[in-house]
């Protein structure tokens, strides 16, 4: 007699094409930025702008960290690599007109002595978000909640 059905091997096969469908579908569709994601991309502005500060400082000149709001990158002034941001984080930066070079491009300055024009940029997600604050008397660089 013949029984009506599906094999076991047929069932895997079925179960691996499931999987490899979600695995690719899934991260199409993924939610919101994660907080320790947007903490990391707050970091990563934070290490660039202490080395802006530091080269600055160290080669007695001013050094620029120029931000790109709408590219979603920054890079160091005479550094020839670009820092690539998550496309899916919200770039707010504030600092002196003078240093605004376009609509969503401008920079932060950074000058001999440690000191620096001062500025924010800020990173959100929703309603989470991390400002990256440079103090324009010392040029600290610190991370607001």
């Amino acid at each position: 007699m013949r029984h009506a059905g599906f094999t076991l091997l047929e069932l895997l096969i079925v179960i691996a094409l499931m999987g490899i469908i979600a695995a690719l579908v899934v991260p199409m569709f993924g939610g919101p930025v994660s907080t320790s994601e947007l903490r990391a991309t707050a970091r990563q502005l934070a290490a660039g702008l202490r080395l802006a500060r530091s080269e600055a400082v160290s080669e007695r000149r001013e050094t620029f960290l120029v931000v790109d709001v709408a590219g979603k990158r920054f890079k160091v002034d005479r550094e020839a690599r670009e820092h690539a941001l998550p496309s899916k984080v919200d770039l707010k930066l504030f600092t002196a007109q003078n240093d605004l070079v376009s609509q969503n491009v401008g920079s932060i300055r950074f000058y001999p002595d440690g000191g620096s024009n001062g500025g924010r940029i800020t990173v959100a997600s929703g309603a989470r978000k991390f400002d990256v604050d440079v103090d324009w008397l010392t040029g600290r660089v610190a991370i607001l909640d």
